[in-house]
């Protein structure tokens, strides 16, 4: 659901860049209640694994494909507001560093695709944990309903962007059924991603997850007549801290550097929407559309599926460096204001 320079006008394209950074901003100070020394590697290891999976274009139907969008997964995982930043982190490198994605459209870009998903995916999640019984299965079930969710909505969000400032006179009825329509069945793709990724993290480290924070009621036993809190057992741990980052760092250089070769080639729920109905008829080109890794692939390297791999590897590499950068420098931020 990247959108490109010219499907949305200046002027909207303007504002939604000034909500994108007003929401990085707020993003930044909550992320200082979320993240702490457990936390913030994971945070960028986070924002890693979303850019790779992005790279996994599923088919859908009729021709069209989907991918993760990584709000809900990243609120779940990491809080809401570290979540926003893990998504800005990624579109940000797609978008200076493989021409995915416009730069004038940067502000529309995060406004749906990291902040309407975080959001709506966490609120739902929230609901859902606080009326269902506790557990890691109503948490990996919630993850999967808000996760379903949150990709519609995002393409309402576009229809309403596009209903403000599109750039085409095509039909806003025609939009909203297109678009909602199809990111329904994409996000059934992200739901499965989402609860898998989830479930797994929840298997072996539960206390890293956020979302699962504070679901196990505390034990009280009867003392002198009273009820009295007695401290909860330690989660039970399968795997280091560093155990897990370095396997999710693998899952997700083996996931861009080798699999998203096989992902589908079929254009995306955005892209198929725009052809069909004509969206694109005032797409303007990339500004780095000539950059040496744009399009996902290494420049000069003739072997597709060598250039393909190799740009996989440099995003992965360059997002969970500038992640997990930004996440220690919040992290450090937070110490110092303690």
């Amino acid at each position: 659901m990247h959108v490109p320079d010219g499907f949305i006008d200046a002027p909207t394209s303007a504002v939604t860049g000034v909500v994108a950074a007003g929401a990085v901003a707020v993003s930044l100070r909550g992320a200082r209640k979320e993240l702490d020394e457990r936390t913030a590697p994971l945070a960028g290891l986070v924002a890693a694994f979303i850019f790779a999976v992005q790279m996994l274009n599923f088919p859908v139907a009729a021709g069209t494909s989907g991918h993760l969008l990584g709000g809900a997964l990243a609120a779940i995982l990491v809080g809401p507001y570290t979540g926003v930043l893990c998504v800005s982190v990624v579109l940000l490198m797609q978008g200076i560093l493989f021409a995915d994605g416009g730069l004038t459209a940067l502000g529309v870009n995060i406004t749906d695709m990291a902040v309407v998903t975080t959001v709506v995916a966490y609120a739902v999640f929230r609901g859902l944990v606080k009326a269902l019984p506790r557990g890691r299965r109503t948490v990996t079930a919630a993850s999967f309903v808000a996760a379903l969710l949150s990709v519609p909505a995002a393409a309402g969000a576009f229809t309403l962007l596009y209903a403000i400032g599109g750039t085409t006179d095509v039909s806003i009825g025609k939009v909203a059924g297109a678009m909602v329509g199809v990111h329904v069945l994409i996000g059934i793709g992200e739901a499965a991603i989402t609860a898998l990724t989830v479930g797994a993290v929840i298997a072996v480290r539960p206390d890293l997850v956020y979302g699962a924070r504070g679901l196990q009621a505390p034990l009280k036993l009867r003392v002198g007549g009273e009820l009295v809190d007695v401290a909860p057992e330690a989660p039970v741990v399968r795997t280091s801290r560093r155990g897990l980052w370095i396997g999710g760092l693998a899952a997700s250089l083996l996931l861009a550097g080798v699999v998203s070769f096989y992902a589908s080639a079929n254009p995306d729920g955005l892209e198929k929407v725009a052809a069909d109905k004509g969206l694109d008829t005032q797409v303007e080109e990339h500004a780095i559309a000539d950059s040496p890794l744009a399009d996902y692939g290494v420049k000069d390297v003739e072997n597709a599926r060598l250039s393909g791999g190799l740009a996989g590897v440099i995003g992965v590499s360059a997002t969970v460096v500038a992640g997990t950068g930004v996440f220690w420098a919040v992290r450090r931020r937070r110490t110092e204001s303690v």
